[in-house]
């Protein structure tokens, strides 16, 4: 049987801050006494976060459902230790992000793939546009590509608690130069200010699985086999911006991460007359791009919230790609 998410709050009414919490005072435990100690700790926490928070238990388990269905990838019935082994790995991710904000997590260990295309375009004096998703260390991910000086990462961010928790990461690090921009719209002043920034050469970072708080617009792509609504906003950035969209992903490999980057688009078109049935394609390619990171690592996706129920206030456009 489909597992249903019975309320409908928008995810920044959720945040993750209590969790994020827990994971801080474990970081120093991580720091005296190692990473198994760490997970000895980690366990209990996630075990009542999880009996605790009957919508993160439901969202998960709807998210494996979904994911099993439409991919095979879990290779069996999601049942309750996929919810804890998820909950887990986000507590893991949590911690790495603390790691490598304090210059102690190892370089070797994060590969990478399909970047040389964004470096050649920052090597070139160009900038452009990552969308980005809640998936592994993303974190991780801006702290090693800034340590090559070749990424110049502005990252758009829609609640406080997010930034509160980078404010966190700065503490581990005061040399992280990692530029945060808050906003609620995209409003006249803040698209000069990124239209500067790119045509400096620099690269602004934005999710493109949560819906802002304020977004104006969705459209629906087809995600692990069901509608989905997603946010235009990365696309109509990247057309009034003129600039390349990449996807960044990240995901666990062996014993660290791998980053996948994918070039989107060159250019973002909109034409004026088919402008949402262009929307819905670039959401599309997101999607799919989205599903193919999942299929090679389930467990790195981390949004505890009714998903494919998110637009409950924006203007919703439906369209049939």
């Amino acid at each position: 049987m489909t597992t249903t998410v019975d309320k409908n709050p928008h995810w920044a009414e959720i945040g993750e801050s209590t969790f994020v919490a827990g994971i801080w005072l474990l970081y120093w435990i991580h720091r005296v006494l190692g990473r198994w100690p760490f997970r000895i700790c980690i366990y209990p926490v996630v075990a009542v976060h999880w009996w605790t928070r009957p919508l993160v238990r439901k969202s998960s388990q709807q998210y494996f459902e979904r994911l099993q269905a439409h991919t095979g990838a879990l290779g069996h019935s999601p049942n309750w230790r996929d919810g804890i082994r998820h909950l887990a790995l986000f507590a893991e991710t949590m911690l790495d992000k603390l790691v490598a904000a304090s210059g102690r997590y190892p370089v070797d260990r994060v590969k990478s793939t399909g970047r040389e295309a964004v470096y050649a375009t920052a090597q070139s004096g160009r900038g452009g546009l990552i969308v980005t998703a809640h998936m592994g260390c993303l974190e991780l991910c801006r702290n090693i590509e800034q340590s090559q000086g070749l990424l110049r990462l502005n990252v758009l961010v829609h609640t406080r608690h997010a930034e509160q928790f980078n404010r966190v990461l700065k503490r581990l690090n005061p040399c992280n130069d990692l530029k945060l921009i808050e906003v609620t719209e995209v409003g006249p002043a803040t698209a000069v200010l990124l239209a500067e920034k790119v045509a400096a050469g620099e690269f602004i970072a934005i999710a493109g699985d949560r819906i802002p708080v304020f977004a104006s617009k969705t459209v629906d792509a087809m995600f692990l086999g069901h509608s989905a609504p997603l946010p235009v906003g990365p696309y109509v950035l990247a057309h009034l911006l003129q600039c390349p969209v990449y996807m960044l992903g990240c995901i666990h490999e062996g014993l660290g991460y791998r980053l996948h980057f994918k070039q989107l688009a060159e250019r973002v078109q909109l034409p004026r007359r088919e402008r949402d049935v262009a929307l819905a394609s670039y959401a599309q390619h997101y999607a799919d791009t989205l599903t193919d990171l999942l299929v090679q690592s389930p467990y790195d996706w981390f949004n505890f919230f009714p998903f494919w129920d998110q637009a409950a206030n924006p203007t919703h456009a439906s369209i049939q790609s």
